[in-house]
């Protein structure tokens, strides 16, 4: 039986491709590794409590005593083990640093150590950095924008090396924004979606035309596993569906689908260092057989049918931790909005003045792109 180690498990994207992998057919063992950071949740995984082929273990990535306790006779790992939301490592990058970088390197060492047979990397599109036009190919420099990818950018450099230096079985995936059951609200889509549910304001950063790549998650997570099983070792996947979409276009369909007030969608202050295109080119995960199944409005359906009936889910996380972090990076920004009028931010970031910014929310409260 074949051995599967998800690190991350517990969060997003890892407890839905674990889940995933117990739903398909062939005899396998999937262990999940996870610290349970607020991103990490075992309610994600409580469908999979008691099956004799699913185990999983608290613990963290940079514990090497606990990594050697776990990867002997482990065939595959797929590491999904990170801090990911890129406001929170604005404000505090060293975590980002020890779990995406120092993490990957004591995976990498165990995994040399005991002979794994497969190290799958799952990084991010935002490596690349930002671009205006055409698409970002696997052999294109990277020119990471934000703490978080850099320290995606450097685990990957990490993850090359022992490939180069040491024969270490190794495959990178680099996937477009995800969306779907289970996403934590921190990040863009499900906050939205929770928010215009909860009838609050829908803060959207500085013009609203930031442009990014959409992948329903159960398509990224097949896209993985055949990276993973049929990838050649040594080499890069870009991972996206080709639904490339500007943040004001996304607000104002979940506006939609959630039943609320067109007249929640707030333009507020830009972040810092907001890259304004993300798009990839997907010929070389394409040539190994996959292809997208999820239609980006049948996908956004789906997401939001399910936060709505999963609300006691994503009401507990929104409490305690939560709730601070949110004073934190949105408190500020909606007061400024308030007192500017119109939902429009002091200045933008993003190429665009408070004028034109004004302008686009206006159109989109009144239902026009």
């Amino acid at each position: 039986m074949k051995k599967i180690l998800v690190t991350g498990g517990a969060g997003f994207i890892g407890s839905n491709f674990a889940r995933m992998l117990l739903g398909r057919r062939g005899a396998r063992h999937v262990v999940v590794l996870d610290k349970l950071t607020y991103a990490g949740n075992l309610e994600n995984i409580s469908d999979l409590e008691g099956r004799t082929d699913f185990e999983f273990i608290k613990g963290d990535i940079c514990n090497v005593k606990l990594l050697d306790g776990i990867l002997p006779g482990t065939d595959v790992i797929y590491n999904f083990a990170a801090e990911t939301h890129v406001d929170r490592s604005i404000m505090e990058a060293g975590g980002f640093v020890k779990t995406d970088v120092v993490g990957t390197y004591a995976l990498l060492q165990g995994a040399l150590k005991h002979g794994v047979r497969r190290f799958v990397q799952i990084s991010t599109d935002e490596v690349y950095g930002s671009i205006a036009r055409g698409r970002f190919r696997e052999t294109d420099p990277l020119l990471p924008n934000s703490p978080y990818s850099a320290s995606k950018a450097g685990a990957e450099m990490l993850v090359r090396s022992f490939f180069r230096t040491y024969g270490l079985p190794v495959v990178i995936t680099r996937s477009s924004n995800n969306y779907g059951p289970y996403q934590h609200p921190e990040k863009f889509i499900p906050l939205f979606v929770t928010n215009a549910i909860e009838g609050k304001p829908l803060p959207l950063y500085g013009d609203g035309r930031n442009v990014r790549d959409w992948i329903y998650v159960e398509d990224n997570c097949r896209a993985i596993a055949i990276a993973g099983e049929k990838g050649v070792a040594g080499e890069v996947y870009n991972i996206g569906a080709g639904d490339e979409k500007p943040n004001l276009e996304i607000a104002r369909k979940i506006v939609g689908l959630a039943g609320a007030d067109m007249n929640l969608l707030t333009l507020v202050d830009d972040r810092p260092g907001h890259d304004r295109r993300y798009a990839v080119d997907t010929e070389k995960i394409r040539a190994l057989g996959w292809r997208k199944k999820t239609d980006f409005d049948e996908g956004m359906r789906k997401t939001v049918e399910w936060y709505r009936n999963n609300e006691g889910w994503w009401k507990a996380v929104k409490e305690g931790r939560f709730k601070r972090y949110y004073k934190r990076m949105y408190g500020g920004r909606l007061e400024s909005a308030a007192k500017a009028g119109s939902g429009a931010p002091r200045a933008s970031r993003s190429g665009s003045g408070a004028g034109s910014a004004k302008a686009a929310v206006r159109a989109a409260r009144k239902g026009r792109k």
